[in-house]
């Protein structure tokens, strides 16, 4: 057996042709990872409907952009862009960031724009510090805010008001899948932040 090159080499993504190494996850990111990809691996094994990559799976996209998301979801009927023994090669169904200090901006904006362009269905960008979810959904080539999930403490909701205690949505829809949702506790249940 030969061993891959790629074992030799740092981790970095390639964003406009330049070679970039994202930090390593800290255990609190990795958990929120961890739990919202259990949830989803268990709905596609129970509905035969695609494959879940938490970390470090190299996205290839169509325009030669090259990324480590920190989930990804490929859905069965997209599932020819999966090469098992390298990486992805072409647009994933949907794909997830969470944001840390030195990642913010770069996945907000410049990952945000490219996996548009590129035409990624689904982006979700999960602040940690916030316990918040943005949602992002394609339509006709661009992306808009579908919603913002918040999950807010017992003493953060005594300073709302009561219409907006009545906007608080607790189950986030993962669009590209007609009948899965996700609680927003189980994405943040893990570890103190």
């Amino acid at each position: 057996m030969l061993l891959d090159d790629r074992l030799f080499y740092k981790s970095y993504e390639i964003i406009g042709g330049e070679k970039i190494m994202p930090p390593a996850a800290n255990p609190y990111h990795s958990g929120i990872i961890m739990r919202l990809s259990a949830i989803i691996f268990n709905y596609l094994v129970k509905n035969e409907n695609g494959e879940v990559f938490p970390d470090n799976v190299d996205i290839h996209l169509p325009d030669g952009n090259v990324f480590k998301p920190d989930m990804t979801v490929v859905k069965s009927d997209n599932i020819s862009i999966i090469d098992w023994g390298r990486a992805i090669y072409g647009v994933p169904d949907m794909v997830v960031e969470v944001l840390s200090k030195s990642t913010r901006r770069k996945d907000i904006t410049i990952k945000k724009d490219i996996y548009e362009a590129n035409g990624v269905k689904e982006y979700w960008i999960i602040d940690p510090l916030m316990k918040a979810v943005d949602v992002y959904l394609l339509r006709d080539g661009k992306y808009f805010l579908d919603d913002e999930y918040v999950l807010y403490s017992e003493k953060e909701k005594e300073l709302l008001t009561d219409e907006e205690k009545a906007d608080i949505r607790t189950q986030v829809k993962v669009s590209v899948f007609e009948d899965l949702t996700v609680n927003l506790e189980d994405i943040f249940a893990w570890g103190n932040f």
